[in-house]
């Protein structure tokens, strides 16, 4: 029995699409260079994004600050006055987290130059 099938017709309709799909690849890659800009440029944009936002950031650590330093306040409060032995040390821990807010706070200020 014989095929009544073309092979040929297959194969052309194979290369075709191969055809296609490189050319789709092509013009992909062609197009990607024209969205490409100065390296400069970019991370001069990104550096006054950074300085434009970064005074509000510093206000928000330090309002975080206050607020750790209030509850951290209340509870060595709390532990205090239920004569806990550990006070001192709990004491020091949260004075020490609201002293490193502060400090990260000024040391990026220096750091970006603001």
């Amino acid at each position: 029995m014989k095929s009544s099938f073309n092979n040929n017709g297959n194969q052309n309709s194979g290369k075709s699409l191969l055809l296609l799909f490189t050319l789709c690849i092509y013009n992909f890659l062609t197009s990607l260079s024209l969205f490409a800009q100065d390296g400069n440029a970019g991370i001069q944009e990104a550096t006054n994004k950074v300085k434009g936002y970064f005074d509000t950031g510093t206000d928000l650590m330090y309002a975080i600050g206050a607020v750790v330093g209030i509850i951290g306040a209340i509870k060595v409060f709390n532990k205090w006055n239920a004569g806990e032995p550990d006070t001192n040390k709990v004491a020091a821990a949260w004075f020490a987290s609201c002293i490193f807010l502060v400090v990260v706070a000024t040391v990026l200020k220096s750091f970006f130059g603001i």
